[in-house]
């Protein structure tokens, strides 16, 4: 076991790069740069700050709140639904930036390869072509890959795992950031261009999330442009409550499916619900699919005929040909159980993977360089696999976008070259779609091994790309292969359609691999419009689900953990009622009086081994020898606020002189508030007294040292909060609870464990 202090600011931690800016920790330590990182999982990291779902209910802001009649509550109300209506038309525009430039790149690149390879099979000399491809991949790709691994970090990855997160409570630098959608979007297209086994449909959660917290702050810190406009929303829990609307909009403009977002903010990634929300919540999902549709519409040249909801389209399954009989049930269930053992055996390997990654692979340079090779590898492979294959298909009546000849006879088409010569989105369509007979079965088996290892070995590369679409394909190429040896077992009889099967085998790899159920039914009941499978497809998810979730998690939260993010799941560990908060909590506090020598509360702030972030406020009687009790709760943003407006008494028994400071002050300075060390006080300012009487909030809430774990747990995570202070029963404050010391209780193989806090 490391102790923590061998971890300390140990550089930068690679392959979804969650660390603040690389600048911050140059002042603190010369970087040196070791080639072995030790990570271990069983840590917790410090670096994360936690959101404050909970507003400060000081003064100032009930002055404000009583201020406000209904007229003004309205407009607030319908600010609201104009931030949910623009954050949808804005994600559906990203959504189709991205799928035009994406089609029209690729068509480009494999035109190019395509032309190249038809002339070499003529007259030999086929290595150029596999050159030229590879050549072409690998160079998309460092690009697509410098920009990630220099310019933003936090871009790498399909962004699910950090905006869980961020709408579980857990400030995560940078993930909300203008440049970080900039740099997201052009990652994925490059990364999807540059033929990675990919898919454009992860980030776009990812995307609508940055615009949802972009538009609703109206204002950009990045472009250091203030709009004056939505001031009211400017705290942690309006932005947070966007978020989700954000996140919900991205799926449904990535799938075509606004119940799928919905169910998917709720299922993910929001902690706290109501009802209101969830309608404004659907309003935005449903505004994003649409604007998408009628974009792509008109793009494609048919106004008026929306059909194409999302960026991935399954196309239509026909219910009257494609129906499934009570026989066949038992066939998915087992389909799931093996989607459920693929996914759990993708995750292990995606683990070790990315553990390797964060010891050895930690510098940028040698992030782009992995992703080059693996952009190489993916196109020699493919490449290999299409010049072994031997399986022709007739062309007239096949809808093949690039149908490469190779060694077939005149008419024909290589059928391995339709997997691997397109985007992976046409190829789970084909594999869907396809008559049965267009598929050799020795072409699908070698097409899901090298896949499934292709696919393996991407996520988790510093480039942005989402797990989504290679999931459903390898699912729907063993799903297919399944149905054809069904198809011969029965001796071809009419339900064994092997679209149906592929269909299956997508749902189960998918959900083996991320381990959704609720909003994964329904985002493919609605991807394919049709509801006669909601019954299959669920059926198929749960067991997926249930043996995946034996072996291994789900690959989100193995990222997550793997990040050391103090992440707080739904309940407490199930063994943990014999912990008390005085066990858990963080002891000595570090308490201000109501009225506060300047001098303390900066020594207080600048003292950087506490950090605190919240400070209990006690009342100051200096004659008596007995400890005070709490009189309230002020955070480090709110004295930093003070202190630089210098909001200071003369003496202790002079009166305020200065004007009163508004809330307004509060929310300008939100949400990157000055660093301490940037505020300078004078030595005759260290003598002044403060006075936090009306910015404290008076009411924070508290727990008895006596409260179980759960009981804390449930309190905390309900109503989100990031400090919980411990008071004995005279009411003096004993200790304070925060998000790490509930994190740090987990379940592990042996029963509850505790993780070591590190400063990484």
């Amino acid at each position: 076991q490391l102790t923590p202090s061998s971890f300390l600011r140990i550089g930068q931690l690679s392959n979804v790069d969650l660390n603040e800016d690389i600048h911050e920790l140059e002042t603190e330590v010369p970087r040196q740069r070791p080639n072995e990182i030790p990570h271990n999982e069983k840590l917790l990291s410090l670096k994360y700050e936690s959101l404050d779902y909970d507003n400060s209910e000081n003064q100032l802001f009930l002055e404000e709140e009583r201020r406000i009649n209904h007229a003004a509550f309205r407009t607030v109300e319908i600010k609201r639904w104009v931030i949910c209506a623009m954050i949808g038309i804005l994600t559906g525009l990203v959504a189709c930036f991205i799928d035009i430039v994406v089609e029209n790149l690729a068509g480009l690149k494999y035109r190019v390869v395509k032309d190249n390879i038809d002339k070499f099979t003529a007259k030999g000399g086929l290595s150029f072509s596999l050159l030229l491809w590879a050549t072409l991949n690998a160079s998309v790709v460092m690009v697509g890959s410098l920009i990630v691994a220099f310019i933003e970090p936090v871009a790498a990855g399909s962004g699910i795992p950090q905006i869980k997160c961020y709408l579980n409570g857990v400030k995560i630098p940078h993930v909300v950031r203008l440049k970080t959608l900039v740099i997201k979007v052009c990652g994925v297209i490059l990364s999807v261009v540059g033929g990675l086994a990919v898919g454009k449909e992860g980030p776009m959660i990812h995307s609508g999330s940055v615009i949802a917290a972009g538009i609703s702050q109206g204002r950009s810190t990045s472009l250091k442009r203030d709009f004056k406009i939505f001031e009211y929303f400017r705290r942690d829990t309006e932005k947070r409550d966007f978020v989700s609307a954000g996140a919900a909009a991205g799926v449904s403009a990535a799938f075509g499916a606004p119940v799928g977002g919905v169910l998917f903010s709720l299922e993910e990634g929001a902690s706290f619900w109501n009802q209101f929300l969830t309608w404004r919540i659907f309003f935005a999902s449903m505004i994003s699919t649409f604007t998408l549709n009628s974009v792509l519409s008109v793009y494609h040249g048919n106004a008026w005929d929306l059909s194409s909801p999302g960026l991935i389209n399954f196309g239509r399954f026909d219910s009257e040909k494609m129906g499934y009989t009570i026989q066949e049930i038992p066939i998915f269930i087992f389909m799931g159980v093996v989607g459920g053992i693929l996914g759990a055996l993708f995750n292990a390997l995606n683990y070790w993977l990315t553990m390797f990654r964060i010891r050895y692979i930690h510098r940028p340079c040698l992030q782009v360089v992995e992703a080059m090779l693996v952009a190489a590898v993916t196109a020699t492979v493919g490449f290999v696999m299409i010049y072994c294959s031997r399986d022709c298909q007739p062309i007239q009546g096949s809808s093949v976008a690039y149908p490469l000849q190779l060694f077939c006879a005149d008419g024909e088409y290589n059928s391995m070259a339709t997997a691997f010569f397109n985007t992976p989105e046409k190829s789970v369509v084909n594999l869907f779609h396809d008559p049965p007979g267009s598929y050799n079965p020795m072409t699908l088996g070698m097409f899901t091994l090298m896949y499934f290892f292709l696919a393996c070995w991407t996520y988790g590369l510093t480039v942005s790309a989402g797990v989504f679409i290679p999931s459903l394909l390898i699912g729907a190429a063993w799903g297919r292969l399944f149905g054809i040896s069904l198809s011969y077992l029965t001796k071809g009889s009419i339900w064994a359609d092997p679209g149906k099967y592929a269909l299956m085998g997508a749902a189960a790899q998918l959900g083996g691999i991320v381990r959704m159920t609720l909003s994964l039914t329904v985002i493919m009941m609605e991807a394919t419009g049709n509801v006669t499978y909601g019954f299959p497809i669920m059926l198929v998810l749960m067991t997926a689900k249930i043996v995946g979730d034996y072996f291994v998690e789900g690959l989100y939260d193995m990222h997550i953990q793997l990040q050391s993010v103090p992440f707080l799941h739904w309940e407490a560990p199930v063994t943990s009622h014999s912990l008390t908060a005085r066990e858990v909590m963080s002891t000595p506090v570090t308490c201000l009086r109501r009225i506060e020598r300047v001098g303390t509360v900066v020594d207080i702030l600048s003292d950087t081994s506490s950090n605190h972030n919240g400070f209990p406020v006690v009342e100051s009687n200096p004659d008596t020898t007995q400890v005070a009790g709490l009189r309230g709760l002020i955070l480090r943003s709110q004295l930093i606020v003070l202190l630089k407006h210098k909001v200071f008494v003369e003496r202790a028994n002079l009166s305020v002189v200065q004007r009163r400071l508004k809330l307004k002050d509060f929310r300008d300075a939100y949400p990157r508030f000055p660093p301490i060390q940037s505020i300078h006080v004078s030595q005759d300012e260290r003598e002044c007294m403060i006075d936090l009487s009306e910015f404290m909030n008076p009411s924070p809430y508290t727990v008895p040292q006596e409260a179980s774990l759960p009981r804390v747990f449930k309190l905390f995570r309900a109503l989100g909060l990031r400090h919980l202070v411990v008071v004995d029963n005279r009411n003096e404050v004993v200790g304070m609870v925060t998000r790490k010391d509930l994190a740090r209780y987990r379940l592990g193989k042996e029963g509850l464990e505790e993780l070591s806090l590190a400063q990484t």
